[in-house]
């Protein structure tokens, strides 16, 4: 079959979370808010005529109709034509999609019957839930949704529930500029920001635009703040199997295995931090620095033996 799709479009958040849309080969399709139109997403943020997609029997690409609000590919706006991939995720109004390889089932489900289970996933969403943009951090990791938020200029209170904490991030069109995870507000928010980028399961939501008055804000730009946090994540992660679970009691020994004043200053706050919380969640809670720096500290620590896990 010359039209037989290859990949489906699948929408990972936002009205739509949940459908599932076929791109049959040899094919254009026309997204947009217009009754008359392929895909019809009912949404303010949608143009009447936003994007088009066609597909051949090599390649898929997308193309902005001049819409308002733009369509992103991958956190970057596009302004003419842009090919996509396996794995690559759109954003059009509050939609986040994601191109997935097509399975049997939907292999053979027709466009008319994709567009009605479309529209009815949408009308039960909007009555048991009535939010817009919500997800699970397993499909879109949260480096990648501020991304796109960055970029698409979203503004709102981003919610994340790790199942343990609740974190949230305040966004000004497009640019972070508070955080707090449990409404800690001892902990800087560049630190709540860059711990969050570390969860890898959970939910979020995308709440409506609350003005937060706080006493400094983040002025670094948002792009720079993912640069460095996804960096800290790496980092971090490449070091986590050295270290015990964070809800880990740490002890000092006596004797010491050598003098304090061998240890540089940042370490010998840690030390200090171990003598007063005694947990390493607490070391890294109570850090002024970055998590990243402070596990770093522990495992020198740790190493020397001026640390013990008892």
């Amino acid at each position: 079959m010359s039209d037989r799709p290859r990949f489906a479009l699948r929408f990972i958040s936002g009205k739509y979370q949940g459908g599932e849309f076929p791109l049959r080969m040899n094919r254009e399709i026309v997204i947009g808010r217009s009754s008359d139109l392929d895909m019809v997403l009912v949404e303010d943020m949608v143009s009447r005529r936003h994007a088009k997609i066609s597909s051949s029997d090599a390649d898929v690409y997308i193309q902005d109709l001049g819409s308002t609000n733009g369509t992103f590919v991958n956190g970057e706006k596009i302004a003419g034509r842009s090919r996509l991939s396996e794995g690559d995720r759109i954003l059009v109004g509050t939609s986040i999609i994601k191109v997935v390889a097509v399975d049997g089932a939907l292999a053979n489900q027709s466009e008319a019957e994709a567009r009605r289970r479309l529209e009815a996933g949408a009308q039960q969403r909007q009555q048991t839930q009535g939010r817009p943009m919500s997800g699970v951090i397993e499909e879109i990791p949260l480096p990648d949704l501020l991304q796109l938020l960055s970029t698409s200029r979203k503004s709102g209170v981003l919610s994340i529930n790790n199942g343990v904490s609740i974190g949230k991030i305040y966004i000004r069109k497009g640019q972070i500029y508070f955080a707090a995870i449990n409404d800690d507000f001892t902990l800087s928010p560049q630190k709540a920001i860059y711990r969050m980028l570390t969860w890898a399961t959970g939910t979020f939501e995308l709440e409506p635009s609350v003005e937060l008055q706080v006493m400094e804000e983040v002025t670094e730009s948002t792009e720079a703040l993912l640069m460095e946090g996804v960096r800290q994540l790496d980092e971090f992660r490449h070091m986590q199997s050295q270290l015990p679970p964070l809800s880990s009691a740490l002890a000092v020994p006596t004797p010491l295995a050598g003098k304090l004043r061998e240890l540089t200053p940042t370490q010998l706050d840690t030390f200090q931090l171990v003598l007063e919380h005694g947990q390493l969640q607490k070391v890294l809670d109570n850090y002024p620095g970055t998590d990243l720096d402070a596990a770093q500290n522990l495992l020198v620590l740790m190493q020397r033996e001026f640390v013990v896990v008892p």
